[in-house]
C-alpha cells in the first residue's frame, strides 16, 4: 500500500480507500464487516461513509466494522459527512452518527454535497463554519472538510476561501478536465485532496475501449482507471465504493502491481485525450426522489448508453428493457418542476434527457 500525507493534519492515509456508499448487500452486516477487514489487512485506512447511505445502514455497518478493527489492531481514519446547516441540527446529526459509528469522534468531517456557491453562501449564513469549528474545539471533529460537486472555476473559489483542511470531490479518466482546476487551490491550501467516482460510476470498466488512453499493455480499465488516479501526486485518496470483496480484492492487486507514472508521462497521456466524457450519469441516486415517480437514475444510466455506444437510441432502449425492465413511458410523466436537475451534482440537463427518452419510444 501506498500512503501520502493528508494536507497539513500531520496524517499519513491509504493511497486507495474504502467507499461505503455501494455495499451490494447492505443488509448482510457479516459480509460487509468482512470487507472492511479484508481492505484494512491489505493497508487501507482511510474508511468514507454517509448518513444518506441505505438510509443510515451504511454508517451502522461502519459501526460494527470499526469496532472489529479495532479488535484486530488495524489503523483507520474514519470520514463521514451532514447535509446540515444549522448548529441544532448538526449537533442533533453528529450525535446520532457518533453513536452508530461507535466512535467518540470524527477524523474528517464533511460539510456534504456543495453542488453550486449559492448553496454555500446560504450554509454559511447558517453558521455551518462556526459550529463546525466549535465541534473541533470540543473534540468531536478532528478535521473540517468539504465534499463538493463544483466544476472549473467554481471548486477552485470554494477550496482558496482557506477555511478547509481536505476536499472530497469527483475526478476520473473521464471528467477530468472539467475538474483539474481544484488542484490549483489543493496546492496553493495544503489541502488533503480524496477524490470519489474514481471509475466513473461504472462506467470505465464497462466501456474500456473508449479509454484506451489510459490503458497499457495487460491492464484492465479497472486497473487503469485506479492507477491513472494515483499518478496525480496531489491525491491523496482515492475512494473506491466497493461492492464486494471481489471489488476490495481486484483494487489491492491493482495496487500491488502499481508501477508510477512520472509527471511528464502523466501529462502526455493527458494530451493524446481528444473526447471530453463531461455529462454522463455517475448513479449517485441524488435525483431518486421525483414526486411524479420517475425512476431519474435508471432513466440516465440508459441515457449513458446512448451517448456511449454507437447504436445511440437502440443501446439505450436495450438498456431499459433488459437491464432495468421498464419502458420509456414513464419519462413522459415529466412535468419540468425541476427538483431533479436542482439535486443533479453532475450538473446534467435531465428534463431535456428525459423527454428525448421518452420520444425516442
Amino acid at each position: 500500500m501506498i500512503y501520502r500525507n493528508y494536507g497539513q493534519t500531520g496524517k499519513s492515509v491509504s493511497l486507495l480507500g474504502f467507499g461505503g456508499m455501494r455495499f451490494q448487500h447492505i443488509d448482510d452486516h457479516d459480509e460487509c464487516v468482512g470487507m472492511m477487514v479484508k481492505a484494512a489487512e491489505g493497508g487501507v485506512t482511510y474508511f468514507d461513509t454517509a448518513p444518506d447511505y441505505f438510509g443510515v445502514k451504511s454508517e451502522t455497518v461502519f459501526g460494527e466494522g470499526l469496532s472489529e478493527l479495532r479488535k484486530r489492531n488495524l489503523p483507520y481514519y474514519l470520514a463521514t459527512k451532514t447535509f446540515k446547516s444549522t448548529e441544532s441540527d448538526i449537533r442533533r446529526e453528529i450525535e446520532a452518527q457518533l453513536r452508530r459509528l461507535d466512535v467518540p469522534a470524527i477524523d474528517f468531517y464533511h460539510i456534504w454535497c456543495i453542488t453550486n456557491l449559492a448553496n454555500w453562501e446560504a450554509r454559511k449564513k447558517d453558521g455551518i463554519l462556526n459550529t463546525f469549528r466549535k465541534l473541533r474545539e470540543e473534540g468531536l471533529v478532528r478535521h473540517i472538510c468539504v465534499s463538493s460537486h463544483l466544476i472549473q472555476n467554481e471548486i477552485e473559489t470554494l477550496l482558496m476561501e482557506g477555511v478547509f483542511e481536505g476536499v472530497l470531490f469527483g475526478y476520473s479518466a473521464y471528467n477530468y478536465r472539467t475538474r483539474e482546476k481544484a488542484f490549483n487551490a489543493i496546492r496553493a491550501k495544503k489541502l488533503g485532496a480524496v477524490v470519489m467516482n474514481p471509475l466513473g460510476g461504472g462506467i470505465i470498466p464497462q466501456h474500456p475501449e473508449l479509454f484506451g488512453f489510459i490503458m497499457r499493455d495487460g491492464e484492465s480499465a479497472v486497473e487503469a482507471g485506479l492507477r491513472f488516479l494515483w499518478d496525480h501526486k496531489d491525491i491523496s485518496v482515492t475512494l473506491v465504493g466497493f461492492r464486494g470483496k471481489e471489488d476490495v480484492a481486484q483494487a489491492l492487486a491493482a495496487m500491488e502491481n502499481y508501477n508510477p507514472r512520472t509527471e511528464q508521462e502523466l501529462a502526455s497521456l493527458k494530451s493524446r485525450e481528444t473526447t471530453s466524457f463531461e455529462g454522463l450519469c455517475t448513479g449517485c441516486a441524488y435525483c431518486d426522489d421525483c414526486p411524479q415517480g420517475i425512476p431519474i437514475p435508471r432513466f440516465m444510466d440508459a441515457y449513458n448508453q446512448k451517448l456511449l455506444d454507437k447504436n445511440g437510441d437502440t443501446a439505450m432502449r436495450q438498456r431499459l428493457s433488459m437491464h432495468w425492465g421498464i419502458g420509456s413511458e414513464d419519462a413522459g410523466k415529466c412535468v419540468a418542476c425541476g427538483q431533479c436537475e436542482s439535486a443533479c451534482t453532475q450538473h446534467i440537463p435531465i428534463i431535456e434527457r428525459l423527454n428525448a427518452i421518452a420520444k425516442a419510444g
